[in-house]
Formats: C-alpha cells, sequence, structure tokens
C-alpha cells in the first residue's frame, strides 16, 4: 500500500503520541491506514520488547529508590544486612553510590589501601553491567588511590595521580565491599575511607518517570509509555541494543492506535511475557545441578538480554565471575519449594568443602520470595560464610541447617534460621572462585530435609 506524505507526517505521530503516553487522544483521529502502518506485533516480540525493557525500568526504580535516602556523588555506608536492594550482602561491609558526571566534571574516588582481605569496588552501567572492578587482581599497578570516573569521551582535567575510566553514559552506580574476614570492625574503619567527590558541579537529569511496582506486582503495559525517554536515558552496550529498541518502538506505535490495542498487549503480558519471565528467572537462567542455579556468566551479557533483565530482578548488581559465581536455590533435593516451616541440610563432603572452592571467601544468606531479601529472626543471623565460627563432623564434613528452630544432630552455630510458613530462597557465594566452580565441576550439594540428606560420600 502507498501512503501519501501526509499519511507519512502523521505515521510519525503515532511514534510520538506512543512515547508521550496520549493514547487516548490518538485513539480518537486514527484513521484505519494508520492501523495497518503499526500492525499487532505478536507475542513473541511483545515478550522480548517487554523483558528487554523491564531490565532498564528494574535500574529505573533503584536508582528512584535509592534517591531517597542519599544524593548523587554522595557514598552512603551501609550497615551489614541493610541495603535497600534484593538479595544483598551481609558478610561484608558495603558502601554503594550513585555517580553522576557530565563532560566537563568527573567524579573522582579514592581507594584506601587493603591488604590481606578481600575487597572491590565494582561499577556498572544504567543497564546493570560491569563497566570495571577496581581491586588488586583487575589493577595490579594501581589497586588504591585515585580513580577519575569520566563520561564517554570526556577530556576534562583530572588529577596527575588518578586513573581515567570511562563511564558508558553520565550515571553509574558503585559497589563496595570489603571482607569482614575477624575483624569486623577493622572492616568498618577501612568502609570509612573510601571518599567520593566531583571536580566541577556536573548537570544532572534526573531518571525518567516510570510506573512504580514492586517484584510481586510487575509492571504491566505502562512501561511502554514515554518509552523514548526510558531508552535515551543510558546508553545500552549490548550488540541487540538496536534491534530490541526497535521491537519496544513497534509495540509502542501499535498501543497508540486504539483502546483495544491497549487491552490487547495488557492481555498478552498478563498470560504470557509475565509468567514466562518470572518461569525463566526462578528456574532458567544458569545450569541446575541438585537444584542450585549458577555458574552462568554474569555481570556483562553479550546478546542475552533476559539473563541481565532477570539478574536486575532477582539479585541486581551482579558481579563478573572472575570476582564471584553465584548459585541460587528454591527448591530441595525433591525439587519441592523451600519451606520456612521445614528444617533442611546441606551436607558438604570432607573432600569438598566450600573453601576449597575459592580463592578468597564464601557464603550462603537466606531472603524470603518474592521479596529477596533478609528475612527477619532473633538471632539477627542472614548468613554464614568462611568467616563463622562453624563446627566441621567427625569425619570433616560440614553441615549447615536451615529452619524455624536449630535442627538437631547440627550445631547450632552452624544453623541459619529462617521464618515459619515463608517460602525463602538461598544465595551461594563465591568469592574469587577457583577454575572448578567457574568450569560447573563444584557446586553445592542439595538441600535436603531434615532426615532425608543422602550419604555422605556418593558421588555426584
Amino acid at each position: 500500500m502507498r501512503i501519501s506524505f501526509a499519511q507519512a507526517a502523521a505515521c510519525t505521530l503515532i511514534c510520538a503520541f506512543a512515547t508521550t503516553g496520549a493514547q487516548s487522544a490518538w485513539a480518537q483521529v486514527a484513521p484505519k491506514w494508520a492501523r495497518q502502518v503499526a500492525p499487532k506485533p505478536d507475542d513473541q516480540t511483545i515478550a522480548d520488547a517487554y523483558t528487554y525493557l523491564l531490565g532498564r525500568a528494574l535500574v529505573i526504580r533503584q536508582e528512584l529508590n535509592d534517591l531517597r535516602e542519599s544524593g548523587y556523588n554522595v557514598i552512603k555506608y551501609t550497615a551489614p544486612g541493610a541495603s535497600n536492594f534484593v538479595n544483598p550482602n551481609s558478610d561484608i561491609a558495603f558502601l554503594e553510590a550513585w555517580i553522576a558526571v557530565d563532560p566537563w566534571s568527573p567524579a573522582l574516588l579514592e581507594i584506601p589501601e587493603i591488604k590481606s582481605r578481600y575487597y572491590t569496588v565494582q561499577i556498572l552501567n544504567e543497564w546493570g553491567e560491569v563497566v570495571t572492578n577496581i581491586n588488586e587482581r583487575t589493577f595490579p599497578s594501581k589497586p588504591f588511590g585515585k580513580f577519575a570516573l569520566l563520561a564517554p569521551g570526556s577530556t576534562a582535567w583530572i588529577p596527575p595521580d588518578a586513573v581515567r575510566i570511562h563511564l558508558h553514559s553520565n550515571k553509574a552506580k558503585l559497589i563496595g565491599r570489603v571482607e569482614f574476614k575477624d575483624d569486623r570492625e577493622s572492616a568498618f574503619l577501612l568502609q570509612r575511607q573510601f571518599k567520593l567527590t566531583t571536580i566541577g558541579k556536573p548537570v544532572i537529569r534526573p531518571p525518567p518517570v516510570i510506573p512504580m511496582f514492586d517484584n510481586r506486582h510487575l509492571a504491566g503495559v505502562a512501561i511502554f509509555d514515554n518509552v523514548n525517554a526510558k531508552l535515551a536515558s543510558a546508553l545500552d552496550t549490548s550488540p541487540v541494543a538496536a534491534e530490541m529498541q526497535q521491537k519496544i518502538r513497534s509495540v509502542a506505535a501499535y498501543l497508540a492506535t486504539d483502546k483495544r490495542a491497549r487491552a490487547a498487549i495488557d492481555k498478552s503480558l498478563r498470560e504470557k511475557a509475565i509468567p514466562e519471565f518470572r518461569e525463566y528467572a526462578a528456574s532458567k537462567t544458569a545450569p541446575d545441578r541438585d537444584h542450585w542455579i549458577g555458574g552462568g556468566q554474569m555481570g556483562n551479557y553479550g546478546r542475552d538480554f533476559r539473563l541481565r533483565t532477570a539478574v536486575n530482578f532477582a539479585g541486581i548488581w551482579a558481579n563478573t565471575t572472575d570476582e564471584v559465581v553465584h548459585f541460587l536455590a528454591s527448591r530441595d533435593a525433591k525439587a519441592q519449594p523451600l519451606n520456612g516451616s521445614r528444617s533442611y541440610v546441606i551436607h558438604f563432603p570432607a573432600n569438598k568443602l566450600p573453601q576449597s572452592a575459592v580463592n578468597s571467601y564464601w557464603s550462603v544468606i537466606l531472603v524470603g520470595i518474592p521479596d529477596y531479601r533478609p528475612v527477619s529472626n532473633p538471632l539477627n543471623r542472614f548468613t554464614l560464610d568462611s568467616n563463622s565460627s562453624l563446627q566441621n563432623e567427625a569425619d570433616g564434613s560440614l553441615k549447615i541447617a536451615i529452619g524455624p528452630k536449630p535442627v538437631a544432630g547440627v550445631p547450632e552455630s552452624n544453623w541459619l534460621p529462617s521464618q515459619e510458613g515463608k517460602p525463602f530462597s538461598l544465595t551461594f557465594r563465591t568469592y574469587v572462585p577457583k577454575e572448578a566452580v567457574r568450569s560447573g565441576a563444584w557446586t553445592p550439594p542439595a538441600v535436603t530435609q531434615f532426615g532425608e540428606a543422602r550419604a555422605i560420600g556418593v558421588q555426584r
């Protein structure tokens, strides 16, 4: 079908209305041929567009939540387990900040010298991808001191003793982690020595407006309103960014045609896209071994936008696999959902203890579902790790117990409390993992209900 110049100009208006949220106004004037120009996308296109865009919306949501507590370029020194995001670390002295720069005004980060304990400063872009880690492994010639964080292409002046690091856009998230080890107070003292300032006064653009949502009630069709502002707010370095963003615009254009189009997209999201995403995020993001999902690529995702969004959903700010490999369990050895009213045991054979899998340390944290936040308990014990006072069995093996009460036969020091009636998930982290972890040769043993643990020594 050939269309006139006037019709072509009107086509442009379709996208304009789609990106300003003016669907109802356009529905009153849209001619029949316009609906042919913006045809209904199929369910898979809608699902792809939604999943990709949700990845950005989750980071925007986090930015908005964080700004309630602190401004840009201000470090927040966080108490253990108090981080305002899903699946936090509670075994480290933790610090975080939103970095905001412009081409003339970089941010200046100062890192203290840290010896004999794990630390890293992770810088992530506005899509949840790692820009870099700063530590003695990645920056052996400059593991501490001054680091200038600059806008893309900026040639702004920085101190001569500072390392120049270009961000992917004018904003980034900074996450700093300092291991407690066996001296929490020293870790907190080191935490306070991290400093962040700006050189000049950057012009800071506010985050895009989004419909607020939580993990229980994910964003719906309104996520496609004002899409140009969302997509223009941060460069995506993924090789599929251009094609995925065109899918989003095609959905937004169809939405603008009439109310029936909006209802059709909403129905497709509720019945297909969102349930399929939830299922994928819960069980299909990485290899499944003994119902621990993990060992896959994290931190940088290439073409895999679905994985990126799932990580932003269930464990935002994931790091690269050379720094940490995560394993998540929400089901027991019989594939039953983990239930806070039941008691479980994780039994590590003597020849596969968790410390043998890492060059630094390991930890396991219990969080509730679907919020993925630490679960309150009388001991205020949210995690166990290689620095906990754990007791091994007589044969050298290690048992970790999970349940609402201490588990018979397992030392109370090895008990991770759950909450009665509340489903939960476990996240097992291996910091600076050995090759056996990265290759999949080592994974945590299955989570077994108490009394059903398999005999130690059986090869997995």
